[in-house]
C-alpha cells in the first residue's frame, strides 16, 4: 500500500477528502524527512524522561545503548529506545544496569535506516535521586565561587605528623583499617573524632567533628566506606565542605570508592582513592626511612673519608713547607734579593744626585749671568731715591739726596744741579 502525507486544515478535518489519485507517492527518505521534521517540535527536545532501563549495552566504542521501558508495567509496558554517545556516556559517574530506574535528558529523533525513533540521550542520573543531583551541582558552583575548591589554597601534608586526626564512624571498618596500615607504617598517635556518616543531619555532625579535631592534630582524615549516591550524600553538603575549606591543618579525603566523587573530597587538600591509602599518604613508610638512613650514612661516611684523607694530605704539604731546610733556602733567597734591590736603590739614588748637581749648576750659571750684582760690576751704578729706583732725570731736583749702589757697596750723595740731557 502506498501511503501519502499532506497537511490539513481544521475545515479539511471536518470533511475529508479523498487524495488525488495523480499525486506522486513519497519515497522512504522523504517519510522520514517529515518524521524528523514532526519530531523537531520543541516539546520533544531536551526533555526528561524517567524509566527502568532494560537490553543495555555497552558498545566498544563507548556508546551506550537501552531502552527505556515503565517500571512495573509488565510485558504491555512502553518501551523507548535509547542511544548515548560517548562523549556524553563519558560524563556518567555510575554504571547503568538492567533494571536500574534512571532519569535522562535529551532529545526524540529518528534512526531513519530502521525508521524507528529513539531519544538521543544527553545526561542521565540515578531514578529518585536527580533533584539531590542537581542541588549537588547548585552547591558546586556556590562553593567554587566562593573560593573552596581553589588550587592556590591547597596545603601539602606534613613529612612527619605527631597526631592524625580521623573524622569518621567509630564502629564501621574504616578506623580499623587506618588503625593497621598506621601501626604497620609509621605508629604515631590517633585522635579519633566519631561522626554519623550517613543520615539527613549527618552534614552537621561531620562538620562538627573537622571542626573539633583540627585544633589538636597535624593533619586530618575524613573517611568513609564505599556507598550509593544517596549513602555518601552528606559529604557534599555546604556545612561539610567549608568546615574542610576553614581547617587549620591540611585535610585528605577517603569517600567511598575511586569513581564516587563528592564535593568534600574537591575541597580536600589531598583526595585518596580508599581510607587505607589515605592513611598510607599522612605518614611515612619507615621501612623506606631506614633505607634512605641507610643511604645517607653510606653517604656521610664516604664524604668523611674524602675530607680526613684531603686533611691529611693538606697536613703533608704544610709540613713539607715548614721543614727548617726549605725555610733557610727561603731566608736566603730573601737575603739575596734584599741585596740586589739595595744596590739598584743605591746606584739609583748616585745617579739621581749626580743629574740633579748638574741640573743645579746649570741653573746658578744662568741665574748668575742674569744678576744685577753682575751688571754693577761691570761700572755701573743704581740711583735710589727715598728708597725709589731713579729712573730718569727728570725724577731728580737740585739738592736731592741719593743713595748710589755699586757691585760691592753704595754710597750718599747730594744733586747739586740737573741737566736734562742726561748729565748730572
Amino acid at each position: 500500500m502506498d501511503w501519502f502525507y499532506r497537511t490539513e486544515t481544521p475545515d479539511e478535518r471536518k470533511e475529508p477528502k479523498t487524495p488525488a489519485v495523480t499525486e506522486a507517492p513519497l519515497t522512504v527518505g522523504e517519510v522520514s524527512s517529515l518524521i524528523e521534521d514532526l519530531l523537531d517540535d520543541r516539546r520533544l527536545q531536551d526533555i526528561r524522561v524517567l524509566g527502568e532501563v532494560t537490553n543495555y549495552k555497552h558498545h566498544s566504542r563507548g556508546h551506550r545503548y537501552f531502552s527505556l521501558s515503565e517500571k512495573g508495567g509488565g510485558s504491555t509496558a512502553a518501551i523507548i529506545r535509547c542511544v548515548m554517545w560517548r562523549t556524553d556516556a563519558d560524563r556518567l559517574v555510575f554504571v547503568p544496569e538492567d533494571g536500574m530506574e534512571v532519569v535522562v535528558t535529551g532529545s526524540v529523533r529518528v534512526y531513519a535506516p530502521s525508521g524507528a525513533y529513539q531519544v538521543q540521550v544527553k545526561r542521565m542520573t540515578r531514578g529518585g535521586l536527580g533533584e539531590k543531583y542537581l542541588l549537588v551541582e547548585q552547591w558546586k558552583k556556590e562553593l567554587a565561587a566562593e573560593g573552596c575548591f581553589a588550587a592556590e589554597r591547597k596545603r601539602p601534608l606534613p613529612a612527619f605528623p605527631a597526631r592524625v586526626g580521623v573524622v569518621t564512624s567509630e564502629t564501621g571498618a574504616v578506623i580499623h583499617d587506618i588503625r593497621i596500615v598506621i601501626a604497620r607504617r609509621f605508629p604515631v598517635e590517633i585522635v579519633i573524632s566519631p561522626t554519623a556518616v550517613q543520615g539527613e543531619e549527618a552534614h552537621t555532625d561531620i562538620a562538627l567533628a573537622i571542626t573539633r579535631v583540627a585544633s589538636h592534630v597535624d593533619v586530618v582524615i575524613v573517611a568513609r566506606g564505599g556507598g550509593s549516591f544517596e549513602d555518601l550524600f552528606a559529604f557534599n553538603h555546604p556545612d561539610v565542605v567549608r568546615a574542610i575549606a576553614a581547617c587549620p591543618v591540611p585535610v585528605v579525603s577517603a569517600i567511598g570508592h575511586e569513581v564516587d566523587v563528592t564535593l568534600a573530597d574537591l575541597a580536600a587538600d589531598i583526595r585518596a582513592p580508599t581510607p587505607s591509602a589515605a592513611a598510607e599518604l599522612v605518614v611515612p613508610d619507615r621501612r623506606d626511612l631506614r633505607v634512605a638512613l641507610g643511604e645517607l650514612r653510606c653517604q656521610l661516611g664516604g664524604a668523611l673519608l674524602a675530607r680526613v684523607a684531603r686533611a691529611q694530605k693538606d697536613v703533608a704539604d704544610l709540613r713539607d713547607r715548614l721543614r727548617p731546610q726549605r725555610f733557610c733556602r727561603k731566608i736566603g733567597e730573601k737575603r739575596q734579593a734584599t741585596a740586589d734591590l739595595s744596590e739598584r736603590l743605591e746606584r739609583a739614588f748616585v745617579t739621581r744626585i749626580e743629574r740633579d748637581r748638574l741640573v743645579l749648576a746649570e741653573m746658578r750659571t744662568a741665574l748668575e749671568g742674569r744678576s744685577p750684582r753682575a751688571v754693577l760690576a761691570r761700572g755701573y751704578c743704581v740711583a735710589e731715591k727715598g728708597g725709589t729706583v731713579v729712573r730718569s732725570a727728570g725724577a731728580l731736583h737740585k739738592d736731592d739726596h741719593l743713595s748710589l749702589h755699586f757691585y760691592d757697596g753704595r754710597g750718599g750723595v747730594v744733586v747739586e744741579r740737573v741737566d736734562h740731557d742726561g748729565n748730572l
